[in-house]
């Protein structure tokens, strides 16, 4: 099966790719000098040539210019490990929508855009990756590994998130996570895409595995998806609607207008808890509003790369 946006185009494997490509291009494009360097440039600066190192990365064109011997300094030399994991349950792929738009995204298509451009920086880097995609199980793992084989083949399996029929599956991020960690023995940056719609009581155990990954010597960044306007702002009108858990199937008829301002109340409190605890655990907590653009997403990768180097 291949989705189509509005304008027609299918979403296969080669347009997500060029979707990531933009993406990345329209964020680096930002920066005159970036402070990011090995990503918006080839190499971070240049340094004095010493006598008996390999003439590998000499850069002979400024010595034509300066008749110096200089030489590259990459900072992509130390390659790193990352791993991106993926929640796919029913309450991931709200707002509903039958097509593909890449100016009107749902939380999963957001993320798999999001984790699509992260890869494409990562391959350029030459950096191991992997992917594990759950809901109520760990639907789908891949080790880290940097061959172009391999991001083909995570890019495919993100292709097939989208193409998912949304059947009622909830979220198991609790086991998920800590199915991550016994499975990544080497330290890694992490990187968990979700919403944090965990059943009632489940929260804590949610953070009991990120601690898990943290005990591990991981880096973890959770990005925090959500649709500000439906799901923090409940705004819904003044007419009568019955609103359904896409996960359990539960619903409930009232006036949105009614039930707003507790309602608005409850989810600051919230994601402040969630806020709380990440900082109490030393973990990067990153809120995603699916609306905005991705650099939220793209600075957040990069700042973590260097704290992990």
């Amino acid at each position: 099966m291949v989705l189509q946006n509005t304008l027609g185009e299918s979403v296969d494997l080669g347009r997500l790719e060029l979707l990531a490509a933009d993406i990345v291009e329209g964020f680096m494009s930002g920066f005159h000098r970036s402070p990011f360097h090995g990503f918006s440039s080839e190499f971070a600066e240049h340094r004095t040539y010493n006598p008996g190192e390999s003439t590998r990365h000499v850069d002979w064109r400024l010595y034509a210019k300066t008749d110096r011997f200089y030489t590259k300094r990459f900072e992509d030399e130390t390659n790193l490990r990352c791993h991106f994991v993926l929640d796919n349950s029913s309450s991931m792929h709200f707002p509903k929508s039958e097509i593909f738009d890449f100016h009107q995204l749902n939380k999963i298509g957001f993320s798999v855009l999001a984790i699509a451009a992260l890869l494409r920086i990562l391959k350029k880097q030459r950096d191991a990756v992997g992917l594990s995609v759950y809901s109520d199980n760990l639907e789908f793992y891949a080790p880290e590994k940097s061959a172009t084989k391999h991001h083909h083949l995570l890019l495919d399996q993100l292709v097939k998130v989208l193409e998912t029929e949304n059947k009622s599956r909830e979220t198991d991020t609790y086991s998920a996570l800590h199915e991550v960690a016994e499975k990544c023995h080497r330290r890694s940056m992490i990187f968990v895409f979700t919403d944090m719609m965990e059943p009632n009581g489940k929260l804590e155990n949610l953070f009991d595995a990120l601690r898990h990954l943290k005990f591990n010597k991981h880096e973890v960044v959770l990005f925090h998806t959500y649709d500000q306007i439906q799901e923090l702002d409940f705004s819904f009108g003044d007419k009568p609607r019955t609103f359904v858990d896409v996960e359990t199937g539960a619903s409930v008829k009232t006036y949105a207008s009614q039930i707003q301002v507790k309602y608005k109340k409850a989810m600051q409190d919230y994601f402040y808890g969630i806020k709380l605890k990440c900082r109490q655990y030393h973990i990067t907590h990153v809120p995603v509003n699916i609306a905005d653009n991705f650099n939220s997403v793209l600075t957040s990768f990069l700042l973590a790369r260097q704290k992990l180097k």
